[in-house]
Parts: structure tokens; C-alpha cells; sequence
């Protein structure tokens, strides 16, 4: 049974750090690209960030390139997110995901396999 699970959410000021984990267990993790995306209320599923299984290439939104940076380690299973100079519009439900693609996951009918999401909240 495949699991992703989050964590390292959080309520943050704007300006401030916070970095996201996923670990994953019941797929062999270094064969997948990974992908962050996040769900506003209200509003559709958006991609943030991917990276691929075969040689760490990575993509990201205008919204967040400069400021978040995805990485993973496959002798943990763990794909991150940094997020870095948060702002009020990154509030989100956070959700990692698993695809069978070479290149990194820009969209989130890439994925296979979801997590249960992790909240991110920046306010004043």
C-alpha cells in the first residue's frame, strides 16, 4: 500500500520560512517523480514544484521559482520543499504526489499517488 504522508505545515508571518517533508513508503521511491502541489479554499489544485526520478531535474511555478526549492533523498523516501519569503497567497493545503514520469510532474494529472495534504497558512 502506497503512503505519502506530509508534515512541517504550520502558521507562519509573511517573510518567514517553512519546509515541507514527504515521506514515502509502499513504492520503491528512487523510480518516481515526485511533485508539491497546493489547493487554496475555494480554488482549483496548482502545481508548485517537481523533480524528477532520473536525474534530479526540477520545475517549478512563476509564483514560487526564486523562493521555494524542491530536493528529495532516496535512501529516506523523503522529497522536501524549502519556502522561503513566504507571502499571504501561499496559504494552502500542501500535497505531495508520486508519478511514473521521466521528466518532472508539472500538472496533477502527471500523478499517481497523493497525499493527505499538510495546511500552510501566512498571515500577519
Amino acid at each position: 500500500q502506497v503512503q505519502l504522508t506530509e508534515s512541517g505545515g504550520g502558521l507562519v508571518q509573511p517573510g518567514d520560512s517553512l519546509r515541507l517533508s514527504c515521506v514515502a513508503s509502499g513504492l520503491t521511491f528512487y523510480r518516481y517523480s515526485m511533485g508539491w502541489f497546493r489547493q487554496a479554499p475555494g480554488k482549483e489544485r496548482e502545481f508548485v514544484s517537481g523533480i524528477s526520478w532520473t536525474n534530479d531535474e526540477t520545475s517549478y511555478s512563476n509564483s514560487v521559482r526564486g523562493r521555494f526549492t524542491i530536493s528529495r533523498d532516496s535512501a529516506k523516501s523523503t522529497v522536501y520543499l524549502q519556502m522561503n519569503s513566504l507571502k499571504p497567497e501561499d496559504t494552502a493545503a500542501y500535497y505531495c504526489a508520486a508519478g511514473l514520469l521521466n521528466a518532472p510532474p508539472t500538472a496533477p494529472n502527471d500523478m499517481l499517488y497523493w497525499g493527505k495534504g499538510a495546511p500552510v497558512t501566512v498571515s500577519s
